[in-house]
């Protein structure tokens, strides 16, 4: 081999020495990087985490078992911006390699901790009644802090599941859009082909549709601020308005079809960007797959579509443009060890087990408050959750519930 040769071999293998070096460096730059920006994203995102009184005896001991709280809520200005729409448990046993995901329906009817009389409200208003105690004075405030709202919501998830929470997430719907949208989307396995014609239009809750001369005329019905004689002479001036004032509350898209708009999805798996995965979770008037059951399943599915995504190997570079985007969205009390342990165990995570459970009514029956409000509750009574426990606690132990326990159901004709 000439000398010309050797020479050129060399040179190659210098540079490609010198290539791998400068990978190397640009990798360990790139894992800095990311890892300085999801330090300023949680320590943005970060509210302080409520102390448990945990006995010095069980402090020796690594934990290895985590209950975690998700939270989806609207966000943005209009009435009910905190309610949950998505309430999920994630336990986690990280000696086991198991994980459960529990979705929890919001209209389930709870007791919520007060200081005198009990009081029960929908479970997917606890979260803003921690955020706004001030709103509720009656409210045991024993377990929130001025910074961690999540308290009271713990406290019921646990009468409920009988688990204890160690730390809650909640994101608003733009921070998930805008999750999604840079994922460049999911794809979402669609279980049944359904059709929603009542599906809200987001911002246009107090659209009148351009029946403002009628609703000028029934306001004060509305508002219960009208006698029985002054009804009376409302609906004889015209005899429409008594069928419109039932509309507006028995059948709002009837009343005000502008608020509301058509969705279909159909069987098989589906691309969807945000706004689409959005919809396709909080849908729930469809026939087909309507109702909180068949809701809490799809938003499982949408789950399992963004830790696909996100375990996927080109998920790495969207990192810090993902943490652009969730900054202004999300809050947690998860604290930073817990959170670096949960990191590196993510690299296990084709070895864990994932069981499901959906509170349907396998579990639940429903019915309605005593003001009026459609409600959902356990079939031996209210507030008595002690088969949902039982049936989590042998998930727990590798005991499998009936093949019915997870699987909703068409949902019954009453209007939800």
């Amino acid at each position: 081999m000439s000398i010309t040769r050797l020479k050129k071999i060399e040179q190659r293998k210098i540079l490609l020495k010198y290539a791998l070096i400068s990978l190397g460096v640009i990798v360990i730059i790139s894992v800095i990087l990311i890892f300085v920006k999801a330090l300023g994203f949680y320590n943005k995102i970060h509210t302080k985490a409520q102390e448990a009184n945990i006995p010095e005896s069980q402090k020796i001991e690594e934990k290895s078992e985590y209950t975690f709280l998700l939270l989806g809520y609207g966000g943005g200005s209009h009435e009910g911006t905190y309610l949950t729409d998505t309430i999920m448990v994630i336990n986690l046993d990280i000696k086991k390699k198991t994980a459960i995901l529990i979705s929890l329906p919001r209209d389930i009817w709870v007791e919520v901790p007060t200081l005198t009389d009990p009081f029960h409200n929908k479970i997917n208003a606890v979260y803003q009644m921690g955020l706004f105690p001030k709103k509720y004075p009656d409210i045991d405030t024993s377990y929130l802090t001025d910074e961690n709202p999540s308290g009271l919501l713990k406290e019921v998830v646990k009468k409920v599941t009988g688990l204890e929470v160690d730390a809650f997430a909640a994101i608003d719907f733009n921070g998930f859009i805008k999750a999604i949208d840079t994922l460049d989307g999911i794809e979402v396995e669609v279980k049944k082909t359904f059709t929603d014609y009542e599906y809200p239009i987001e911002g246009e809750e107090e659209n009148l549709c351009g029946r403002d001369e009628e609703f000028a005329l029934i306001e004060p019905i509305i508002n219960k601020e009208a006698s029985e004689e002054e009804i009376k002479n409302i609906y004889a001036q015209n005899t429409e308005l008594e069928q419109f004032v039932k509309d507006i509350k028995d059948h709002p898209p009837i009343a005000f079809p502008c608020r509301f708009e058509e969705l279909h999805f159909t069987a098989g798996v589906t691309q969807m960007d945000g706004i689409t995965a959005l919809k396709y979770a909080r849908s729930r008037h469809a026939l087909e797959d309507g109702g909180d059951f068949n809701r809490a399943a799809r938003q499982q599915n949408v789950l399992d579509a963004v830790k696909k995504k996100v375990l996927g190997i080109g998920f790495i570079p969207k990192i810090i443009p993902l943490l652009d985007e969730l900054e202004n969205h999300i809050i947690t009390d998860l604290p930073l060890t817990d959170l670096n342990k949960l990191l590196l165990e993510g690299r296990n995570s084709n070895q864990y087990s994932v069981d499901t459970l959906v509170l349907t009514d396998t579990f639940l029956t429903d019915g309605y408050s005593d003001y009026g409000a459609y409600i959902i509750y356990p079939k031996e009574g209210i507030d008595k959750w002690h088969r949902v426990q039982q049936t989590i606690k042998d998930m727990k132990q590798g005991i499998t519930p009936s093949p019915t326990a997870g699987t909703p159901s068409t949902p019954k004709g009453v209007n939800k």
